[in-house]
């Protein structure tokens, strides 16, 4: 009987540290794309910003 509550534990600990892994593996992708997400705004912005500034040096000089 206590050999076969040592396994259950143990398969409820291994059961458990997989979630906590994949748990794990999820938020840091989650995290890779959140930044990706940024730099990838931030130039969008930077463009937008360009753009505005060519137009309105345009606009100065005619």
């Amino acid at each position: 009987m206590a050999n076969e509550k040592n396994q259950n534990n143990n398969e409820n600990n291994v059961a458990e540290g997989i979630k906590n892994t994949a748990g794990a593996a999820f938020h840091a992708v989650h995290r890779g794309l959140e930044v990706t997400e940024d730099a990838a705004m931030n130039a969008v912005d930077a463009t937008a910003n360009a753009v505005k500034n060519v137009n309105r040096n345009k606009d100065n000089n005619q």
